[in-house]
């Protein structure tokens, strides 16, 4: 990607501003050069359509611009990029907005673009290595003088990205299994998760092991109060202003963390919370537990969907 040219100098500041801001959370060189040069992109398309501030900013202005690199790439490659790419800005787009949430400025949309899918055949798998990667960057260090409720808000986020982990890696849950939990539904004493709203409206009893007990206790009793505010929510995951977090903002949490990982190919890599469910059933089959095992613990109906993590070993 070249190095386009900004005439606007508040943009200029702005991408300075943003690789400044990545550089203290901790995010590696690839991602501090990587991000702001596809933001740098952003702010040039802005450009071209007289948008002067960030203030300015529209919905329909991102669907302008992803309909614009979109047909600039299959223009450029007879084809197009692939979906993997196209969704990284995407991603950046969305690491951008949060950075603009956290300096103040109001007003301006959410991104609300969708990713794009992959072929069905595509299943990605990650390495155990790579899971403790993610686990790793939730221990990231703080930014030196935060504010002290600044400071809460951030250690409350990587005990919550700790949980997520837990639920949809060690746990194996489905998306909306994860995200329709509630605080009643973990049993520390038995060690138990509740899955009352699984697929076909089927429910299922889900061990979990001592080391997610230790996040999930965490993450439960000593950072989610101090998100929870006067709101009375009984949904495990919530928000920083207290409310019940959907699938897709768990989604977005998973994928701020793979950019924040010290690992160039994990971060390149297409994952959603489905990954951490087929890493899981993956792991469990190499480390020797029987097919009927992993069909109860996933909540499949039946045997033949579980089959799909043996052709995943031969393939490997």
């Amino acid at each position: 990607m070249k190095k386009l040219v900004l005439k606007n100098s508040s943009y200029e500041y702005l991408e300075k501003a943003y690789r400044e801001w990545l550089d203290i959370l901790g995010y590696c060189k690839e991602s501090t050069d990587h991000l702001p040069a596809i933001i740098r992109e952003f702010l040039h398309f802005l450009e071209t359509h007289k948008i002067k501030r960030s203030t300015e900013l529209q919905s329909k202005l991102y669907k302008s611009y992803f309909s614009h690199i979109s047909s600039r790439s299959y223009l450029r490659r007879g084809g197009g990029l692939s979906n993997n790419y196209l969704n990284k800005h995407i991603q950046s787009l969305e690491k951008f907005y949060e950075f603009l949430q956290h300096k103040g400025t109001q007003g301006i949309p959410p991104v609300n673009l969708r990713q794009l899918q992959l072929a069905k055949d595509h299943i990605t798998v990650l390495t155990t290595a790579e899971i403790q990667s993610l686990y790793k960057a939730t221990y990231r260090n703080l930014p030196a003088n935060l504010p002290k409720a600044t400071e809460n808000k951030w250690e409350a986020f990587n005990a919550r990205d700790r949980a997520l982990l837990a639920v949809f890696y060690s746990c194996g849950l489905r998306r909306k299994e994860g995200a329709h939990l509630t605080v009643d539904d973990v049993n520390f004493d038995r060690r138990i998760l509740h899955v009352k709203k699984g697929k076909n409206y089927k429910e299922r009893l889900v061990p979990f092991s001592t080391s997610s007990a230790n996040h999930l206790q965490a993450w439960r009793y000593d950072h989610r109060p101090a998100l929870l505010k006067n709101n009375q929510s009984s949904a495990l995951f919530i928000g920083m202003r207290g409310n019940p977090m959907t699938g897709g903002a768990l989604y977005r949490r998973l994928k701020l963390l793979q950019l924040a990982v010290d690992d160039p190919v994990l971060q390149q890599k297409e994952i959603g919370l489905h990954t951490l469910r087929h890493s899981i059933a993956t792991h469990l089959l190499q480390n020797g537990m029987a097919l009927q095992q992993i069909q109860r613990f996933l909540g499949h109906s039946s045997l033949e969907s579980t089959q799909i993590y043996t052709h995943l070993i031969g393939r490997g």
